[in-house]
């Protein structure tokens, strides 16, 4: 009995650290956005985030309930023998923890969890004590649907976000306003986060008081105090900041304007706190990231470059086996060496802790260097500075275009109209010149002709009186 309470205090302790590291992996899932477009200051940022976490802990017990009383069937498995399984599978979801914010990666804690409470089972006792249908319907399937689902409703926020507010007359369209709106959607991340990933180590621990006789099977919901501790742990992992984490997310957000941050944190907040309700453990880091990219495919001329998406997605598949991978090999430690395995398992998760820990500190990132590097994360979505133009826009160009090619055309045939009655004119003024030179000459020549007759008549007159002074 001194062994199994030894193992429930140790599973206490350890299920309290994984919430903590839970805290500071995913403070960037709330605040990297408003950090990266202005809207908070970053160590604002995580104050208010680990308040909300705080808060959000108490709001509801239904992701609880699924951990202790859902994935792991207790009826398959002793009580002495299941502990050390729990205590297993928490060792291999903190490592992945730890090595992932090491490596400044936006993995899901909650696939570690899940990933190293199966991979102990799976060994400790066997694939008969995993309730695979709850693990496909209450882990998997909201998995893969909960980050498409959070896409489309930032991609459709995100459009209605600028369509309110595109103008066409040149004038300020007011989306810096956003930044404020985005405090209020970060603030919901933070508050859907605390409802979702708090209660997933509440639900652990509940279940190692169940194993342990503490607290009757038939009691789904945790105890108070698991629930002030939990929701203590994570918030204090949150204030810590997760700047490595916040640095690959935050970096990567540079290029979204406020209007699309709004969009995805509102995006983020409802798939989680609608699930929280239906008691969908979620990935809070795989559903704000699908809501960035729906985001940025909202915005008109940005584009989503796959493959990185697609190396992301790689890394949140490898969760959930690497996690098991790490806690199959705990409680085989235990098989092999019963209680002194656990003493090696202890002494293990201590050093690879405190060496993870260590090994960070050659290259300690802060509130004040957080944002100083752009993370790889940040090429999954990319934003033109010059986005095409809209629908409407191309309309009012070609409406444009024609009344110009008009007024073009009318101005061309005015031309020609005002060239060809010019040239009617001097056609017309070269006819009446003529013509006047015509009547010119023509009297002219009557005058010449005149003259020449009246000499003619003069000469006859004087040839007659020459002929009549003979006689």
């Amino acid at each position: 009995m001194e062994t199994a309470a030894l193992i429930v205090v140790l599973v206490i302790a350890l299920a309290l650290f994984f919430d903590f590291t839970n805290g500071f992996h995913d403070t960037a899932n709330a605040m990297a956005t408003p950090i990266a477009t202005g809207a908070l200051k970053p160590k604002v940022a995580v104050m208010l985030a680990a308040g909300l976490n705080l808060v959000g802990a108490f709001l509801s017990t239904e992701v609880s309930k699924t951990i202790s009383h859902g994935i792991v069937r207790e009826d398959q498995i002793t009580p002495l023998a299941f502990l050390p399984i729990i205590f297993a599978g928490l060792i291999g979801a903190i490592t992945w923890n730890m090595l992932t914010w090491l490596l400044g990666l936006p993995s899901s804690s909650s696939h570690a969890l899940f990933g190293g409470l199966i991979g102990a089972t799976l060994v400790g006792a066997s694939a008969a004590a995993i309730d695979f249908g709850m693990v496909l319907s209450k882990v998997v399937l909201p998995a893969l649907i909960a980050p498409f689902t959070a896409g489309v409703i930032a991609f459709l926020a995100t459009r209605l976000a600028y369509g309110i507010t595109r103008r066409y007359d040149n004038k300020p369209d007011g989306r810096d306003g956003f930044r404020w709106g985005q405090i209020f959607t970060s603030s919901l991340v933070a508050l859907a986060h605390g409802t979702n990933d708090a209660q997933k180590t509440m639900g652990v621990i509940t279940l190692a008081l169940i194993m342990a006789g503490w607290q009757s099977a038939d009691q789904a919901d945790p105890h108070i105090w698991v629930i002030i501790a939990c929701a203590l742990a994570i918030a204090l992992g949150t204030y810590m900041g997760g700047w490595r984490i916040i640095r690959t997310l935050g970096k990567g957000l540079t290029d979204v304007k406020p209007a699309q941050g709004f969009s995805a944190e509102t995006s983020t907040a409802a798939t989680i706190l609608a699930s929280s309700a239906l008691g969908f453990a979620l990935s809070t880091t795989q559903v704000a990231s699908g809501s960035v990219i729906g985001s940025g495919l909202g915005r008109r001329g940005s584009t989503v470059r796959w493959g990185t998406v697609g190396r992301i997605a790689v890394g949140w598949v490898l969760t959930l086996p690497a996690s098991a991978a790490v806690g199959a090999f705990a409680a085989l430690l235990v098989v092999w060496f019963g209680n002194w395995g656990i003493l090696i398992d202890a002494t293990l998760a201590v050093a690879i802790i405190v060496g993870l820990f260590l090994r960070s500190r050659r290259n300690a990132v802060d509130s004040s260097n957080a944002m100083s590097e752009v993370a790889d994360s940040g090429l999954a979505v990319k934003v033109p500075r010059k986005a095409p133009p809209t629908r409407r826009q191309r309309a009012i160009q070609r409406e444009e275009a024609r009344l110009k090619a008009e007024a073009q055309a009318r101005e061309k045939a005015e031309r020609k109209k005002a060239a060809k009655a010019d040239a009617t004119a001097n056609a017309d003024a070269k006819a009446r010149s003529e013509a006047k030179a015509t009547a010119k000459a023509t009297a002219e020549a009557r005058e010449k002709a005149a003259a020449a007759t009246d000499v003619k008549k003069t000469g006859a007159k004087k040839t007659g009186a020459k002929k009549g002074s003979k006689r």
